[in-house]
């Protein structure tokens, strides 16, 4: 008998996507196997994301289209997981959606798993903690250390959606990445809303910092790195950590998300300007190569054109290594959806994030340029065409042309070209 066939669609963040590389996983040990096109699957999982509404927009369409291919192969199963369903599992969406055959809250597998078996022995026969086929030759992968998100910040959907903080056991983190590892797996990125508040909730456990440098004792392994980091949260310890232990790439992801402090305050951000400064200045001194990535958010309720110009000579003066811009999208029950009216209109939220976007592009110009005839050393992931592509420590994306098979490996590379967005080079030689 031919083996049921699945089809995962993820949108949305890193976390998501690890999520579905477990589902795939169990997916697999039930006898499952993938499509070879989604068109063809017998069982389809949308994995949602609803931070933006035009995140959601999407899932809607491909809902209506799923429906119609249902109507023509009524055997045809569908799951709705993530973050539309969120923790609480939303009623309405099984009166709206009648055609979805389960509904999954994040990171809920094993109850889907229950319901896919038919009352099967779903006992798993191998680790979850194993690569899909799809990803069969991954070199990185993203693992949840810190699920759900309590800090509540007044724009964002995410603690009503995933649901309150915690911590994963380090055991479980340190199993699935060696696991992961023994298949290949070469760099690992350790998530989190707020991944810096890693252990808080684990009486005498490790912190963020202790677990990295657990991490990256394990062998074979290349790389690790980690986001998202809060400005509240970021301690003198784990700067030091990155600092000294090599295998942690000297890149952070902290969001500041404006730069002027009363839209700081009404966002619920709990810093200031002033604070986010000082504590870039530290991350500078304490790991001098350092690459610094951050999150902006436009047109928040309320933000006038002089508080924007804040954040513009926010990034003017620190420079950032990579910003992501979203225009601000009003989420219905969050504080901010309660107590602001979305008053910034559509065109000048565009105006003011391609005003941010432009702007970034001539800083990462610059600072890309400065890396011509640099040697970088890259962890080399795949091809693209008929040239590798791959990562430095600080994340810059770097293509380079070699006959040789060398996914997996580190491999110094002398930059040719240097653009905003990638570095084009040669190797120099290899090294494992």
């Amino acid at each position: 008998m031919q083996a049921a066939t699945y089809a995962i669609w993820t949108i949305g963040c890193q976390m998501n996507e690890a999520d579905s590389r477990h589902l795939a996983a169990r997916l697999e040990d039930i006898g499952y196997r993938p499509a070879p096109s989604p068109d063809d699957a017998d069982l389809v999982v949308l994995n949602t994301c609803v931070v933006r509404q035009h995140a959601e927009d999407k899932i809607y369409g491909r809902l209506g289209a799923l429906r119609k291919r249902k109507q023509d192969r009524p055997r045809l199963r569908i799951v709705l997981m993530g973050c539309l369903v969120g923790v609480n599992k939303n009623n309405a969406l099984k009166h709206r959606f009648p055609f979805v055959d389960f509904f999954a809250a994040p990171s809920e597998i094993e109850p889907l798993i229950a319901f896919l078996a038919d009352g099967a022995d779903t006992a798993r026969e191998t680790s979850v903690y194993h690569l899909p086929q799809m990803e069969s030759n991954a070199v990185t992968a993203f693992i949840p250390a810190v699920l759900g998100c309590s800090h509540g910040c007044a724009y964002c959907v995410i603690p009503g959606k995933r649901g309150r903080e915690y911590s994963r056991p380090a055991a479980d983190i340190l199993e699935e990445i060696s696991l992961l590892v023994n298949e290949g797996v070469r760099e690992v990125m350790l998530l989190g809303q707020i991944v810096d508040r890693y252990g808080l909730d684990i009486p005498d456990g490790p912190d963020l910092a202790d677990l990295l440098r657990e991490v990256a004792s394990i062998d074979n392994l290349a790389r690790v790195r980690f986001l998202t980091s809060h400005p509240k949260w970021i301690t003198d310890k784990l700067l030091h950590t990155v600092a000294e232990v090599d295998k942690i790439c000297p890149q952070m992801e902290i969001a500041v998300q404006a730069g002027n402090n009363e839209v700081l305050r009404r966002m619920r951000r709990g810093y200031t300007v002033e604070q986010f400064r000082e504590l870039i200045a530290r991350v500078r001194a304490t790991i001098p190569d350092a690459a610094i990535h951050t999150d902006i958010i436009v047109g928040f309720p309320g933000e006038t054109n002089e508080q924007f110009n804040d954040t513009v000579r926010l990034l003017e003066d620190i420079r950032f290594d990579k910003v992501h811009i979203a225009k601000y999208s009003e989420r219905p029950g969050t504080p901010a959806a309660e107590l602001y009216e979305d008053d910034v209109t559509p065109h000048e939220k565009e105006r003011r994030r391609k005003r941010l976007d432009d702007l970034q592009k001539d800083i990462q110009t610059e600072q890309c340029a400065a890396l011509n005839n640099s040697i970088v050393e890259v962890l080399v992931e795949t091809r693209d065409k008929n040239r590798w592509r791959g990562r430095s420590p600080q994340n810059k994306i770097v293509f380079f042309e070699d006959d040789r098979e060398l996914a997996g490996h580190l491999v110094p590379v002398r930059i040719d070209w240097a653009g905003p967005f990638s570095l084009i080079g040669h190797a120099v030689e290899v090294t494992v």
